[in-house]
């Protein structure tokens, strides 16, 4: 579980690097960064699942679809749900709608836990029932705030959960999923970028390439700590340090120029407190299975020192 909760982290971290990042794609559209996204995040993500040795995925995804050809539909499903989201994630801050899409990555946690837990039957502890609670509480105050609730939000709450059921459903919860996901998306990639013109008026093909290569960097490295974090962790405790992302996404935010207007803070204040509580949660865990080692280590070496004396 750690392992999970460390690439959780690790993906929060890069997609908050993303959203600033975003600042160095101006002249570029949402279309053609998505585009530029997906082509430059292929490779970098192919080599991320050999160093881990991955790549068997990929094959055994492309035996299935030999084996039933109707798989292949679904797979096409799940692309299109993901790339909904990955052009959607641009898309909000070039176009002055980004707190309408953070919103919706603050809403995807409580989604998350709702489905893990009438789908999966997966129980709360009681730090995750405190740290939920903060949560809605946090959320309902940003909703207050907004007044209603923008299909953009809704898109990325309900799309991104969607997504996730999905991959389950289909056992692609793991890179290699992920990497079909990408290949079926390169068609329309490909004629995001050909068509809306391959280097924007003002940059150079250098400027172009270095953008691109960081984004596909920055892309494989997040996206694929993301899917292997939702792997290796229970629906409920993945949905809850989901809240990490919009957090930081809020701090990214605030780097580029924008304000926390003070009524505003009884939205992050609840979550981030939330937040915290998971961390003393996975630091009790931490704690509690080290103690359990020594103790195992300890009766071990006594057994072993009465059957000597024996």
């Amino acid at each position: 579980m750690l392992q999970g909760i460390a690439l959780s982290v690790l993906a929060s971290v890069t997609f908050g690097v993303l959203y600033f990042y975003s600042q160095l794609l101006t002249g570029i559209n949402a279309e053609q960064t998505f585009g530029w996204r997906m082509i430059s995040t292929l490779p970098f993500l192919t080599l991320f699942m050999w160093l881990i040795g991955d790549l068997h995925f990929i094959k055994q995804i492309y035996e299935k679809i030999k084996q039933q050809p109707v798989f292949l539909l679904y797979l096409l499903l799940s692309s299109l749900l993901v790339s909904i989201q990955l052009w959607l994630f641009m898309w909000g801050p070039m176009n002055g709608r980004g707190l309408q899409v953070s919103l919706g990555y603050f809403l995807l946690p409580l989604v998350l836990v709702l489905v893990g837990s009438l789908f999966y039957k997966e129980k709360l502890s009681k730090f995750q029932q405190a740290a939920v609670a903060l949560a809605i509480l946090g959320v309902a105050h940003e909703i207050w705030q907004q007044g209603t609730i923008a299909w953009e939000t809704l898109l990325v709450a309900f799309g991104y959960a969607a997504y996730f059921f999905l991959r389950r459903k289909l056992k692609t919860d793991h890179l290699g999923g992920f990497w079909w996901d990408i290949v079926l998306s390169l068609p329309v990639a490909f004629y995001y970028v050909s068509y809306l013109g391959t280097v924007p008026d003002g940059w150079s093909v250098l400027n172009l390439l270095l953008v691109v290569t960081g984004l596909g960097l920055f892309s494989a490295i997040g996206l694929g700590s993301y899917i292997l974090a939702s792997r290796f962790l229970p629906m409920v405790l993945f949905g809850l340090l989901s809240y990490l992302e919009p957090i930081l996404l809020a701090l990214a935010s605030l780097m580029i120029g924008e304000t926390i207007n003070p009524e505003d803070w009884w939205t992050y204040i609840p979550i981030w407190v939330a937040v915290l509580l998971l961390v003393v949660e996975g630091a009790l865990h931490l704690w509690r299975q080290q103690r359990n080692t020594r103790m195992l280590k300890r009766n071990v070496a006594q057994y072993k020192k009465r059957q000597d004396e024996n």
